[in-house]
């Protein structure tokens, strides 16, 4: 870890406080205006559609003036996407709320870099162990986020008013940490040296295939269950204090395994710590499906953000693999589009299955995601072993 895979660390942090953040109070704030009670999730939704239409603008951002430029716009539209979803529940007008979350995509899909930038930080030799640490910078998301969302509900007579107002303030220091950083010297590719493969040449690639996979429904089917969850306790007679314990967890789940997942990856292989995290989400399944108390929710989004962290390092640490330096844009690009459009329908279906049919049957539909998951690790296992024996 040199000084600048701390401070993005630091940036990762950040990032994640107002994405756990988001999710904490968007559902609630939207059942609160929403025109119907279906509709409560869409600015959770509104904030991954966002991301998935920015992607193309960040990639050519990236490409243009490079990293440390394109983070810093991103913290930009955070800090006034902030600004006007505080403005939304000042004047409680539900579709200026979504339209606010659908604009701070746009900080979402410059922070699904960090990752990315992790490797070109460290040398070739650690790039799986500066991925995961600095993943594991959401730590600090686990933490001030559920707090942050759980505390300031009632600073302001206005609900969740503060919340708002203090992530455009997070956006701010987040301008700060990265205005300390230094990234390699960026140069834009010309005609002469060449901007690779076609993107359709680089996602014909059996590992491309399975990293982009793995990466867009372990974060989908996540998503899908965490976004439900605030609704989900509040539907069993739980409290809010209750939900921002479980999310508290369910994110500290999610990063905490960073400090030694790298190190998995460098022992055991890339695909079997994939595989791992299928087996995690799989046991959330169960664990969710078995009863409604507190620890049931407690136990299995645990299990959910741990089994997340497994599968999103190996799909990041398996990509790395995929595509040459030259190509790492549109690569990067094409990945987090995945993501954010099976985020955007996870988004939706939580909200509308949760309320209408129940968190048991939102919980049989991400089973078969994880399948497929499994059965795609496999295919990638056999396509290598071919690949190795010829």
């Amino acid at each position: 870890m040199n000084r600048n895979l701390w401070l993005l660390t630091a940036l990762q942090g950040l990032f994640l406080t107002n994405n756990v953040t988001f999710i904490a109070i968007n559902g609630l704030v939207g059942l609160s205006m929403a025109p119907y009670a279906w509709m409560a999730t869409l600015p959770v939704m509104g904030y991954v559609v966002g991301g998935a239409l920015a992607t193309p603008l960040v990639a050519r951002s990236q490409m243009r003036w490079g990293r440390k430029v394109s983070f810093q716009l991103g913290l930009l539209v955070s800090l006034l996407a902030c600004a006007a979803a505080a403005w939304a529940v000042v004047v409680h007008s539900f579709w200026l709320l979504v339209a606010a979350t659908v604009v701070a995509g746009y900080y979402s899909a410059n922070g699904q870099l960090y990752r990315f930038a992790a490797a070109e930080l460290a040398s070739a030799a650690a790039r799986e162990k500066a991925v995961s640490l600095v993943l594991a910078g959401g730590l600090l998301g686990a933490i001030a986020g559920p707090n942050l969302a759980a505390h300031s509900r009632q600073w302001l007579s206005t609900p969740f008013l503060a919340a708002y107002l203090a992530l455009a303030a997070l956006s701010v220091l987040g301008m700060l940490v990265l205005w300390g950083m230094r990234f390699p010297a960026h140069t834009t590719p010309t005609s002469q040296q060449g901007h690779g493969r076609s993107l359709w040449a680089i996602a014909r690639q059996p590992t491309f295939v399975v990293a982009c996979l793995g990466a867009a429904l372990g974060y989908g089917v996540m998503n899908l269950l965490m976004a439900a969850t605030p609704l989900a306790m509040q539907q069993c007679g739980l409290g809010f204090g209750d939900a921002a314990l479980v999310l508290e967890w369910h994110v500290i789940g999610m990063f905490a395994p960073g400090f030694f997942t790298g190190h998995l990856i460098k022992r055991w292989g890339t695909l079997p710590i994939m595989a791992l995290g299928v087996l995690l989400n799989l046991l959330c399944i169960a664990v969710a499906l078995a009863g409604v108390e507190l620890h049931h929710f407690l136990v299995a989004l645990t299990l959910l953000g741990v089994g997340w962290n497994f599968l999103f390092t190996g799909s990041t640490t398996l990509a790395l693999a995929s595509y040459r330096p030259e190509e790492k844009d549109r690569a990067q690009a094409a990945i987090n589009f995945a993501v954010f459009a099976v985020m955007s329908l996870s988004s939706l279906a939580s909200g509308a299955l949760v309320i209408t049919q129940g968190w048991s049957l939102l919980n049989w539909s991400s089973l078969p995601l994880m399948l497929l998951m499994a059965a795609a690790l496999w295919w990638l296992q056999r396509q290598q072993r071919t690949s190795h024996s010829s």
